[in-house]
Formats: C-alpha cells, structure tokens, sequence
C-alpha cells in the first residue's frame, strides 16, 4: 500500500529506462552471484584444497580462479548496477526539482506570503533528493534483493537435500518472522521523527535566508549574536530531530543480525550434532548468511520508503496547492490591450472578516495618470495588484477594455502591464539582460534606447563592460537610484499600456528623486498609469487622485479639488508638507 503512493512518481525513470534496465539486470547478476555463487564455491573449493588427492600445478590453479571469476561478476555487477542507477537516479532528481520549481512560478503570491522561503527552499532541494533517492533505491532494491534472496534460498534447498538434511531450510524459514517485526515496528516510529527532522530543516534555511536578505540590518543593529544563537538554535533542534531518525534507521540492522546470530548458531548445533562435513557447514552457512543479507538491505527499503513519505507530503503540498489565481478554462487572447480599467463592486479579503477593499468601483481611462493615496493600509497597493491578478477580487468584477478579467489569459494580461517597485529587483546577470526582462528578444540597440529613456545610459557606459558587465545578486553594487532606473528602462523596453508606480522614489536622494521623475513622466505619455503615492511629490503629473480610507475610495479628483473638500486629503498633504518644509529648514 506505502509503495502504491509512489507509483505516480515511477514514471520520471522512462527517459533514461535503457540505462535503468542495464543497472538493473547488472544488478541481477551481481544477486545471483552473491546469493549462489558464493556457497557453490566454498562447498567446491574447501575439500579441494584440503582433501589428500588436491589437484597441483594448472589443475589447481584452473579449480582456484573460481573464486575471481565469481567475485568479478560480483563486482563488475555492481558497479555497473551502482553507476547505471546513479545516472537515472540524477535524471529523476532533475526532473522532480524542475517540476516542482515549475510549480512554484505559476502559484499566485498569497502562497508565498504563508510560507518562508527558507523552507520552500528546503522542499525544493532537499526532499526531491530524498524522493529521488527512494524512487531508484527502493525500484533497484526490490529487484536485487529478491533474486540474492531466491538464489541464496535456492542454494540452501539444494544444499539441504544434497546433504539429506532440510533443518537448515527451516531454520531459515522460522527466523524470518524475527526479521520482519523489527522492520513494521521501526517503519512506523520512522515516519513520524523524518516528517520532524524535514521540518527543522526547512527551519534552519528560514534563518538563513532571512538572515542573508537583511544584511544591512543585522549589522545596523548590531544583531550578530542574535542572529548566531537564533541559527544554533535551530540547527540544534534539527540535530536532536535528525538524531531521532537516526536512532530508529540505524537500529534495523542490528536486530537483523541479532536475529542471523541466533540462526547461525542454531545451524552450528545442528551441524555439530548430526556430524555434517566441513565444507558442507561452510556453504550452508554462506547459503543462510546470504539469506538475511537481502532481508536487511530490504528492511532498509521499508525505512527509505517512511521516510521519503515524509518529503513527498511536502513536495506534494507545492505539487497540489490550489491555485487561486487559475486560468479561464478558455481564455482570451489580447496581445494588446488599450488600458481602460474599471472596478465593478470590487471587495476583497487577504483573511476572512478583514477586509482590505469593500465594494469599490472606479473608471479608469486610456491614458489617464491616477495617483492613489491614503494612510498605509488604506487598500492602496491591493486596488494596483488586483489589475494583473496578482490576486483576484474576492467579489465584484473588474474589466479591461471592457472585458472581464479572469477571461484574459494571464500570459497576455501581465504582458500589458508594467511594474516599477519601491525596490528594484536586478539579477545576476547582465545590464543588458536586466533591463531585457521587459522583452527578451530586444536587441542592443532597443536596450540602449531604452536605457537613455530611463536616463539609465551614462552610468551604465561609466562601467568598464558598459552593457555586458555582471551585475551582483540583487544589483547590490548599484546605488538605489541606479537600480531603480534600470527598472524604469525595462518598463520603457516592455512598452505596456498600463504602468503600475509602487512609489519608486521613495528611497532616493533628491537628485536621483529629480532625474527619476523625469523618466516617469516620460514612460507615463500615452499610457494608463495607476501611481501607489506615499510622497504627494510623486504624483504632480497624475490627471485624477483617488484617496482611499478602510479599503474604500472615499473621494475623487484633482489636487485643486480634494484639498478644499476632503479632510483626509487635506490632512495628508499638510502633514507631508510639514515634514518636507521642516526637513529644508534642517538643511
């Protein structure tokens, strides 16, 4: 039944089955010479080289190279077994992490906002190893241990009635219930400590990918120490949780071999009582021994299989989390909208009974520049992301061009939307193929076009490799203004019609502040542009204001408009002003 759950998973090994099958059935070799060859052997070779009338010279050493002949097969078997499994094992491994990071690109954000980083980094990379591991150790094992266990058994019925003696048989008959109640005992406790021990690791790279990510405040603060305990903390915890599944994995086998000691000593008594040859005790003693080898090695098998029981509920969580951003079942293709935005009756909920927007309704134009403002988490940013479905409205409707949203495909909806951030986000990659990312395809000459747009050009041909020079993780070793420009160069690369501004100058110097305004109203021209304005400087430009409070939009309008008649409106704007004439003061 454990071993139907993976059957699903069996299918990554068709593309590499030839190489599995030449694994596998080297494998078989290697079992038959193991679990046959071997006591066959000793029986022949004992009383050859002890009786008086052993053979000498050529004869002798024709009847010795036996042994190197089946101790090659043994060996050539399993290396060419261990190789060939390892190569499909790596292909598996390929295929499962890229499923799974597939995956994870075509779930919507409210996913990644319940779960960290770190340990989604742990499933993606640590259980497809276990899963991958299992998939052709458990296909490999249940294939090989077999055949050394029917050759093994085989050698011992014959060897018990060559020698007219079937007690051996049902020694190792009778003790083998002694081997399969450790392995249901320890299977069960395994599941459980692995599931654990997967859990704190996913923990442990929490911490660390939290940690890498702020840098700049764990130093600022002075958060060294803390940070390392909180890391031994949690390595420690995983250490006592791996420490677990230790103890129960590495406990299997020596039951097992308790239980052979017992066999084996049983098997002496006998032999020594009804007088058995010596070459006859030491063949059926290899025959038994051989027996329980594959009986362990399979008890094994039931323990990687607990175990990867454990990864494959956490892979599976990615594999079968719903989607809840789906795509129509027949959607439409528009390449190129216009860019006329209208939210019918809009609300929306991150968690039942909070609100973040309730029955909002606007128009938006084509072309029209609109700011939003309000205090923070007035529903600013959730009224922006619901336009390219970053999530969607839990009721009302929202059109774009008159035509509902969910029936846009998602490919072409978001190809019609541009988003510059309050914090750009480069890769570790060209300049070139950085600002790339708003069309791939571009050539050099669009990108730069698109670059002194941006008025990106100058800094960018400062550096020594001018377009091709290899940006560090994150564009760390740009300023924020040069980053910030960079993204505004995709966004004028990218040509969409609907621009979305998540406040871009927030976090910048006044000259970067001047230069970046410059581009935007340059990119803003002849687009629809929703602005998320913190700075009411940002939105000088914008044809319309909505002013948001409690996830509704309580007023509309110019600047000239609102400031005499909303309070919220006006109460903002001279607070901010406030600030900025009190910080000129201060300079």
């Amino acid at each position: 039944m454990l071993l139907k759950r993976f059957s699903p998973y069996f299918g990554y090994l068709k593309p590499v089955r030839l190489q599995f099958l030449i694994g596998l059935f080297a494998g078989i070799a290697a079992a038959v010479a193991s679990g046959a060859g071997l006591p066959f052997v000793i029986e022949y070779i004992v009383p050859l080289v002890t009786s008086d009338e052993a053979p000498e010279g050529l004869a002798l050493v024709g009847a010795l190279l036996c042994i190197p002949i089946v101790f090659s097969v043994r060996a050539i078997g399993s290396y060419v077994n261990a190789y060939f499994m390892a190569h499909a094992g790596m292909h598996v491994l390929e295929e499962l992490r890229a499923k799974v990071f597939r995956r994870l690109q075509q779930l919507p954000l409210a996913f990644f906002q319940k779960n960290s980083a770190g340990d989604l980094m742990s499933r993606v990379m640590v259980d497809t190893q276990q899963l991958q591991t299992t998939l052709v150790t458990v296909v490999n094992r249940l294939v090989k241990e077999p055949v050394t266990l029917l050759a093994a058994v085989s050698a011992l019925i014959f060897l018990s009635i060559k020698h007219e003696n079937s007690v051996f048989m049902l020694i190792a008959l009778a003790s083998a219930p002694g081997c399969v109640l450790p392995i249901n005992i320890i299977g069960k406790k395994l599941v459980k400590k692995a599931r654990l021990a997967q859990e704190q690791a996913g923990a442990v790279n929490s911490v660390v990918s939290e940690n890498i990510s702020a840098i700049r405040e764990v130093r600022a603060y002075n958060l060294e120490e803390r940070e390392s305990s909180r890391f031994r903390a949690a390595c420690h915890t995983f250490f006592k949780a791996s420490l677990k599944t230790v103890k129960y994995n590495k406990a299997l086998t020596p039951l097992i071999e308790l239980v052979t000691a017992f066999a084996i000593v049983l098997t002496l008594y006998v032999s020594v009582v009804q007088g058995i040859e010596p070459e006859a005790i030491a063949a059926i003693l290899t025959a038994l021994y051989m027996c329980y080898e594959p009986v362990k090695k399979l008890g094994a098998v039931s323990n990687s299989l607990r175990a990867a029981e454990a990864s494959l509920d956490r892979l599976e969580y990615i594999l079968h989390a719903e989607d809840s951003v789906p795509e129509a079942a027949s959607p439409i293709s528009m390449p190129k909208l216009a860019g006329k935005i209208e939210f019918q009756d809009v609300s929306f909920y991150y968690k039942a009974q909070e609100p973040a927007l309730t029955s909002v309704n606007a128009q938006i134009e084509t072309g029209e520049v609109v700011a939003l403002v309000g205090p923070s988490g007035a529903g600013k940013s959730t009224f922006a992301n619901l336009v390219p479905r970053f999530y969607d409205a839990t009721q009302g409707t929202i059109l774009l061009d008159d035509t509902e949203i969910k029936q846009i495909s998602k490919h072409d909806l978001r190809g019609n939307v541009s988003l510059v951030s309050q914090e750009a986000i480069l890769f570790a990659d060209s300049i070139a193929n950085n600002i790339r990312v708003g069309k791939p395809d571009a050539t050099i000459e669009e990108v730069q076009a698109a670059a002194k747009l941006a008025h990106a050009d100058s800094f960018i041909e400062a550096f020594e490799d001018g377009y091709e020079s290899i940006l560090s993780e994150r564009g760390s070793s740009l300023s924020g203004g040069q980053r910030q420009r960079i993204s505004i160069a995709r966004a004028f690369l990218k040509n969409a019609p609907i621009i979305i501004l998540d406040e871009p100058t927030s976090a910048l110097d006044a000259e970067s502040e001047h230069q970046i305004q410059l581009a935007l109203e340059a990119l803003s021209k002849g687009r629809t542009v929703l602005i998320i304005a913190h700075r009411f400087s940002t939105i000088q430009h914008a044809d319309r204001i909505l002013v948001f409070e409690a996830g509704q939009i309580v007023a509309s309008g110019s600047h000239s408009e609102l400031y005499p008649s909303c309070d919220l409106y006006r109460d903002l704007y001279d607070k901010q002003s406030k600030t900025a004439l009190e910080a000129s003061n201060l300079t």
